[in-house]
């Protein structure tokens, strides 16, 4: 659907998108994930043909976006984080103007507008001034000028920023309802939205890439080992006694409690299951475990580890690059600062 090839904008001696690669493939929901001046919305303006790349290129089913504006654009719709309102419209009069701007058959504009409607839930606010509407419907509006045309492609940047917990619940059963008949590509430094929503997570940090899977392989890949985690009554030193006994564990750390009680935290060797022979190790050493599970990362996790920031001054960083195929591999970058423009 669409291929980025070594994406690169500059803006002066600031360099916002650092030659970025991917491959966004028909029928999912992608989420463009990365803390605030990652380069989101910069990718997402060159993508959709709002502005050149310094270098690089972008191929909108087989049309240049360079060398093809119109025909590449004919395949997307967009949703800016500030929708392209005029709000001294009515919500109709502003769909049929969009609807002629994206040269929708004539004959076709009312039913689609009508469509479009009913689909996001305007239509009973259609004949409302959009300077009267809340935020929400708004938000509203602007998807279903997305929509219009019934583009194959559908991105938007931030699609729920500033909304109520009710209304983002709304906005996300829209994307998923979108979902069923076009690819959605939406950014977000909202983990939960990500993760609730996306079949697919790029991950962005100083216009580069630097994760690329879905949300649970992610999860999975970036901390290795699943961590089983114990609440004991004895000290370190029983613990450290019984589990020197139990085969496979690789790495154990410890937390001795002021009331009696020690928290250990294992990792073992090749995803071992263990907890069988620790519950026994425990219990034939007279050493009750209060509390056992099995912790694993989450996206959040990942997040801050690819994303964090250990200053101000240009610098050497590691970035772990995960594969679609979800391999890691770490290379050491240097990086410059980025950021939405």
């Amino acid at each position: 659907m669409i291929e980025v090839r070594n994406l690169v904008k500059k803006y002066g001696s600031h360099l916002a998108v650092d030659h970025l690669s991917f491959v966004v493939e028909k029928g999912k929901i992608y989420g463009f994930l990365g803390p605030n001046g990652a380069g989101k919305s910069t990718t997402m303006n060159i993508m959709t043909g709002y502005l050149g790349a310094t270098e690089g290129e972008v191929i909108v089913n087989g049309r240049n976006m360079l060398k093809e504006p119109e025909e590449a654009k004919k395949f997307i719709g967009y949703l800016p984080e500030i929708p392209p309102l005029y709000t001294d419209m009515t919500v109709k009069e502003y769909l049929v103007f969009a609807a002629e701007l994206k040269k929708v058959k004539r004959t076709e504009i009312d039913s689609q507008v009508h469509q479009v409607m009913e689909l996001v839930k305007l239509t009973d606010v259609q004949n409302r001034l959009i300077r009267n509407l809340s935020k929400g419907y708004r938000q509203r509006v602007g998807l279903a000028q997305a929509v219009l045309g019934f583009p194959e492609i559908i991105i938007l940047d931030e699609p729920t920023v500033g909304l109520d917990p009710m209304q983002i619940i709304e906005i996300r059963q829209l994307i998923r309802e979108l979902a069923k008949d076009h690819t959605i590509i939406l950014s977000s430094h909202i983990l939960a939205e990500v993760r609730e929503v996306c079949d697919y997570i790029m991950i962005i940090s100083r216009g580069k890439l630097v994760a690329s899977d879905t949300p649970d392989h992610l999860e999975r890949l970036m901390r290795g080992e699943e961590t089983l985690e114990l609440e004991v009554k004895g000290s370190r030193r029983q613990a450290e006694d019984i589990l020197s006994q139990i085969p496979y564990v690789e790495e154990v750390k410890y937390e001795e409690q002021k009331d009696g009680m020690t928290n250990v935290y294992i990792q073992t060797a090749g995803h071992r299951e263990i907890r069988e022979q620790v519950f026994y190790g425990f219990a034939e050493n007279h050493c009750p475990i209060y509390r056992m599970q099995i912790s694993k990362a989450t996206l959040e996790d990942v997040f801050l580890e690819l994303t964090q920031d250990s200053g101000g001054d240009m610098q050497d960083v590691h970035a772990k690059e995960v594969s679609s195929a979800g391999e890691i591999s770490e290379n050491k970058e240097e990086t410059d600062h980025d950021g939405d423009l």
